[in-house]
């Protein structure tokens, strides 16, 4: 049986794993929870307790990556409000055990937020140069970086736009605020079912196209405005509305999902959100 590893089993992470395992793929999945190893366990995924730091590595990390030739990374930087984490540390002190392991195939969960913004009439595409605002952007960079730049395995990146769910959706931390900038810039979402949808078609893909080493924009085919997609959904949510300023030049970019559909052949599930 194929068996892969997925380092991380949180939102994205754990239905992912459930979806491999309904395909028939064994899984050992990590989580720096104890209390979520019993949940883990009892979905029939192996569990590991394992945490990443930038100096250190503590878990069995080992055992963890052997018997799997792909790895899924989907460890996200957790560098909001005053934290100061080193991402790319962890990355560093992580890809010496790859190294020693079987592990042929990397796929690194990263984002959108590695592109800039300029006017809402930018469209980026996979081959648009990175220019990060944010702190977690220039880290993913560097971490997308210091992955596919090690010659000992494939790396691929998948960089989504902004994730939403049943349980997960922007506009619950939009609804009531006021003076919300960039009404014109167009939204790049994507659903946790079509995030899941492509990382299958990467992982399980048996047709005569190179899928590693590669660079994938995971983002739908929708990009109304801001101000037009938030305000429908707040009125659906029967949440209050979200008020925007107009005095500043919106800003943004649409991000291009041209080649998921054509290289991974991936038709989306929720292409409206």
């Amino acid at each position: 049986m194929t068996q892969i590893s997925i380092l991380g089993c949180g939102w994205l992470g754990l239905p992912l794993a459930k979806a491999l395992l309904e395909n028939g793929i064994s899984i050992n999945g990590s989580t720096t929870s104890v209390e979520k190893i019993s949940l883990l366990e009892n979905l029939g995924i192996q569990p590991f307790l394992i945490a990443l730091e930038s100096n250190n590595v503590s878990g069995n990390i080992e055992t963890f990556l052997r018997g799997s030739k792909t790895l899924i990374i989907d460890i996200p930087p957790k560098l909001r409000g005053n934290s100061k984490e080193d991402f790319v540390g962890k990355i560093e002190t992580f890809i010496p055990f790859i190294e020693k392991s079987a592990i042929e195939n990397v796929l690194f969960i990263s984002s959108t937020s590695v592109y800039g913004n300029t006017s809402t009439a930018l469209s980026v595409t996979e081959d648009t140069e990175t220019c990060p605002e944010t702190e977690s952007g220039r880290q993913l960079v560097l971490a997308e970086q210091l992955l596919q730049s090690n010659s000992n395995f494939k790396t691929t990146i998948l960089r989504f736009g902004g994730l939403i769910g049943e349980d997960r959706h922007p506009v619950k931390f939009l609804a009531g605020r006021e003076n919300l900038e960039n009404p014109e810039a167009p939204i790049n979402l994507i659903h946790q079912k079509d995030c899941i949808g492509i990382i299958l078609k990467i992982v399980c893909h048996t047709e005569p196209v190179e899928v590693w080493n590669e660079i994938f924009n995971a983002v739908a085919s929708f990009h109304p405005s801001r101000e037009a997609y938030y305000t429908q959904k707040a009125n659906e949510f029967n949440l209050a509305l979200p008020k925007f300023n107009h005095e500043k030049l919106s800003i943004g970019k649409t991000i291009l999902n041209g080649k998921i559909k054509t290289i991974l052949n991936y038709t989306f599930t929720e292409p409206n959100l």
